[in-house]
């Protein structure tokens, strides 16, 4: 059982940045994988950004490489999405999940653990 609360999210004009932070609980922080997605309402849920339980490897979705950065701090038990270079197309619903037997950490299915979003708003 794990629970994840996402904190960060907000109005940012384009260009901007913002950090997203997720909040674990529950579980030990360090035994779980985590990973962001996004959604906008009527599309489908897709793949922002993964870590491992070290930290030591990373994944990113190819629009938001260079922007985005994935990190974690496992004695806060926290992980945190750092982005820069906003465009009014990254504005979506963010959400935090966690594994601890994923496969493919680029899959929302292989996520069991939801966080329940926050809601990043990106301004032309």
């Amino acid at each position: 059982q794990v629970q994840l609360v996402e904190s960060g999210g907000g109005l940012v004009q384009a260009g901007g940045s913002l950090r997203l932070s997720c909040a674990a609980s529950g579980r030990t922080f360090s035994s779980l994988s985590m990973g962001w997605f996004r959604q906008v309402p009527g599309k489908e849920r897709e793949f922002v950004a993964a870590i491992s339980r070290s930290g030591g490897s990373t994944y990113y979705k190819d629009s938001v490489k260079g922007r985005c950065t994935i990190s974690r701090d496992n004695a806060k038990n926290t992980v945190y999405l750092q982005m820069s270079s906003l465009k009014p197309e990254d504005t979506a619903v963010y959400y935090c999940a966690a594994t601890q037997f994923a496969v493919f950490l680029t899959r929302q299915t292989d996520y069991g653990y939801w966080g329940q979003g926050t809601q990043v708003t990106v301004s032309s």
